[in-house]
């Protein structure tokens, strides 16, 4: 028997087909474990044999980490193949029912196409947490800074442009005081760079320079001035809030990571600091799930994918099923190792002297770390610049 479930938050959906494609039963599953225990049970009374598969394996499929605990075979169907598939059975509607017996009848036709999921480790699961946390930090981040600046926009355009607030803290620091041109005219910039001392902001005198003159450019008082001031001083305290929340966020990712049996393996690749380390980790997890590098680098996105009719062969193409979270790490990683000297540097500008726009060619050095990443992982050592030696027989 093969079981179909449709992963939701509130319910999922679980359908079941035998061996040749009859549907034996669909029904509704609450997130309750004792519905999710009579559902395995009811499976069981049905097959000898029960594969179970599923369409989503984030955390909102909570049914999954319930399955596999009881020891149950639990295969990943991809979204995107099954809203295909969907169009080959009749019925021009879309339904959890629906989906969930597609699911099941693919997994069924097709049983070695799918990969098997397990049960992550404590350590990866905690790593997944934080990694997801910080994301959410930094698309708050993301947002005040944005506000920030529409509002400074409104009281005085040449103090927006002055200083990049999502980089440097001082400017920040000092629009918890002081956010209008008439009061950085008033308190000037010895007074300025004296107070911004106090709060231990590097490099107080140039911040206050910059503030006092582009406070210079408007005299003028604008209807609005006095509450977006206020809005600006809150917006700066949050965001001085938010900075420190995501550095103990990171802080506890690095402990966490460094805890993972080849986190020394993984940050000894240039470019590979512990936050993109752990995402990478909380990813691909111990590898088992891939044959060779080249599965790794499809599963990222570098590795381009045939697409080759009739006539035409040898086509080459970006593929459009990929995990583009963890070809954004590949990504970043071979971005921060090009910027200093050595071979992913090297690389990069043969690359750049073949014709390759940047892009392409951090996509391609990116391609090339993922074999060397891999075999890192596999023998269990550490990076290094010079090729192996190996050892005559």
């Amino acid at each position: 028997m093969w079981v179909g479930t449709d992963a939701g938050k509130g319910h999922h959906r679980a359908a079941a087909v035998d061996a040749d494609g009859e549907t034996l039963f669909s029904t509704k599953v609450i997130h309750d474990e004792a519905q999710i225990l009579t559902l395995i049970e009811t499976a069981r009374e049905r097959a000898d044999e029960v594969r179970w598969t599923v369409d989503i394996s984030g955390r909102a499929a909570t049914l999954l980490p319930a399955l596999i605990a009881y020891g149950q075979q639990v295969v990943y169907v991809p979204g995107r193949t099954v809203n295909r598939m969907s169009g080959a059975y009749k019925g021009e509607g879309r339904t959890d029912a629906k989906d969930a017996r597609v699911i099941a009848d693919h997994a069924r036709m097709h049983p070695k196409d799918f990969t098997p999921l397990s049960t992550p480790a404590e350590l990866v699961t905690t790593l997944q947490v934080l990694t997801n946390n910080r994301a959410d930090l930094i698309a708050d981040r993301v947002r005040l800074i944005k506000r920030l600046r529409d509002l400074l926009v409104g009281i005085c355009p040449a103090l927006e442009r002055a200083f990049d607030h999502s980089a440097a803290k001082g400017p920040v620091v000092m629009l918890t005081d002081y956010q209008t041109p008439a009061a950085l005219r008033r308190i000037g910039v010895k007074r300025l760079t004296t107070w911004l001392e106090r709060r231990k902001v590097r490099g107080a005198d140039t911040i206050a320079a910059k503030a006092v003159e582009a406070a210079q450019s408007r005299m003028t008082a604008l209807p609005g001035e006095k509450r977006a001031a206020k809005l600006v001083c809150d917006l700066a305290h949050q965001l001085l809030a938010l900075d420190e929340r995501i550095k103990d966020n990171d802080r506890e990712i690095r402990e966490t990571f460094r805890a993972h049996d080849r986190a020394e393996i993984i940050e000894s690749m240039p470019g590979m600091g512990p936050v993109l380390g752990a995402e990478f980790v909380t990813i691909v997890g111990d590898l088992s799930g891939y044959r060779d590098a080249g599965r790794l680098a499809s599963h990222a996105g570098p590795a381009p994918v045939a697409r080759d009719s009739g006539r035409r062969t040898g086509n080459h193409h970006p593929p459009k099923r990929y995990n583009r979270r963890l070809r954004h790490i590949l990504y970043l990683a071979a971005q921060t190792a090009m910027m200093r000297p050595g071979p992913s540097r090297d690389y990069h500008l043969k690359k750049r002297s073949e014709g390759l726009l940047h892009t392409r060619a951090l996509l391609a050095l990116a391609r090339r770390r993922v074999d060397v990443l891999w075999a890192m992982l596999r023998d269990k050592r550490l990076f290094t610049s010079a090729p192996p030696v190996t050892q005559a027989a």
